[in-house]
C-alpha cells in the first residue's frame, strides 16, 4: 500500500497539474488499480516498455493491451477508449473553412488523426476555387499495407458537393513516406478521371508518422 501511494500520480496531478506527470503516470491513472504485487504504475511502465513509443501504444488494438500480464478487458477498454477520445478530440475543432495552399498545410491538419493509424486510410479533401475546404471524406479503408480506391467514387462525391478541386491523402503505417508503385498508379488514375470531369487533383499527400511526401512536389501528377 505504501509503495502504491509513494508516487501516486493522482495526488501529483491535483497538486501540480497533469503537465508534470510522465506518460507512465498518466497511463497509471487510466488503469486505476494494480494487481497482486504490481501497482498500476508498474503495469503502465510495462506497457511503455512493450511499445516503442506512446504513439505506437496508441495505435494498438484493445486486445493487444491484454497481452501484458495484469491488463484485463476492463483496463484494456479504458486505454482504448482514452486513445480514441484523443484522436476524436484532435479532429473536433476542424472547421470547413481551412485553406490548403501547400502539402505542409495538409500534413499539419491531418497528421494528428492519421499518423498513428495501423491501417491505411484514403481520405479526400474537397476544395472550392479559393483552395478552401468545403468537406472531406474517407474513400477507402484498407488493411495493414494497402487500400483500394476507385476514382469514380471520389469524383461522384466531388461533383455532388460542387468541388472545384480535390486533394487526396493516405497514411503509411510503416512510417515510410515513399510512394509505392501502387500509390503512383492510383494517383495517375485519379488525375485522368479528374481531367475527364473537370475537377483537378491538386496533390496526393502520403502521411507517415511525423513526415510526409507530396506527389505534386515529386512531379507524379502527370497521367
Amino acid at each position: 500500500m505504501g509503495r502504491e501511494r509513494a508516487g501516486w500520480p493522482r495526488e501529483r496531478l491535483f497538486v501540480h497539474g497533469p503537465d508534470v506527470l510522465s506518460e507512465s503516470e498518466l497511463l497509471a491513472l487510466l488503469l486505476g488499480t494494480g494487481v497482486r504485487q504490481r501497482t498500476s504504475l508498474d503495469l503502465a511502465n510495462r506497457l511503455m516498455h512493450e511499445a516503442s513509443s506512446l504513439r505506437d501504444l496508441a495505435a494498438q488494438g484493445v486486445r493487444d493491451f491484454t497481452r501484458v500480464e495484469g491488463i484485463g478487458p476492463g483496463k484494456a477498454a479504458r486505454l482504448a477508449a482514452a486513445f480514441e477520445l484523443g484522436r476524436r478530440l484532435r479532429r473536433t475543432p476542424r472547421e470547413a473553412s481551412v485553406t490548403f495552399r501547400s502539402p505542409s498545410d495538409v500534413h499539419r491538419e491531418y497528421a494528428p488523426i492519421m499518423a498513428d493509424l495501423r491501417r491505411e486510410i484514403f481520405r479526400v479533401i474537397l476544395l472550392n476555387t479559393a483552395h478552401v475546404r468545403i468537406g472531406d471524406f474517407v474513400a477507402s479503408e484498407g488493411g495493414i499495407a494497402s487500400s483500394i480506391v476507385e476514382p469514380r467514387l471520389i469524383f461522384r462525391r466531388a461533383i455532388l458537393d460542387h468541388a472545384a478541386a480535390v486533394i487526396c491523402i493516405h497514411n503509411h503505417p510503416s512510417g515510410n513516406p515513399e510512394p509505392s508503385k501502387e500509390d503512383v498508379a492510383v494517383t495517375r488514375q485519379i488525375v485522368l478521371a479528374g481531367q475527364v470531369v473537370g475537377i483537378p487533383l491538386r496533390d496526393h499527400v502520403i502521411i507517415a508518422s511525423d513526415t510526409f511526401t507530396s506527389m505534386a512536389q515529386r512531379g507524379l501528377l502527370t497521367p
